[in-house]
């Protein structure tokens, strides 16, 4: 015949395995490697990236519209350019340096 006082033991051990289990999971569900403040610090920096993203695009937009301009072959584009970044002049043209602008020498060879 079945005694249920000698299973007690076995539910009540069989319960706290089972909340054990439950318990490991749920703690791992929220604090570990692919839980719930890993997804939260992924979306943070997805919303980071995201902005960093927007900005080089815009870079990227002016870079293409100055290239296109180039491409243009228009002398005095590429003249401006050429003054503008590598600091080149025509050997007629007159330089005008202001006090605030002060030239910094090429680097030695």
């Amino acid at each position: 015949m079945y005694d249920r006082r000698k299973s007690r033991p076995r539910q009540i051990l069989v319960s706290l395995f089972c909340v054990c289990g439950l318990g490991y999971f749920a703690y791992h569900a929220i604090v570990g490697k692919r839980g719930l403040e890993a997804r939260s610090l992924l979306i943070e920096r997805s919303r980071q990236l995201e902005r960093e993203i927007a900005r080089l695009e815009a870079q990227r937009a002016s870079l293409e519209q100055e290239v296109h301009l180039i491409d243009a072959a228009d002398p005095d584009i590429v003249e401006e350019l050429a003054i503008e970044v590598l600091g080149f002049a025509r050997p007629g043209d007159r330089v005008v340096v202001l006090p605030g602008e002060i030239a910094k020498p090429a680097p030695p060879r």
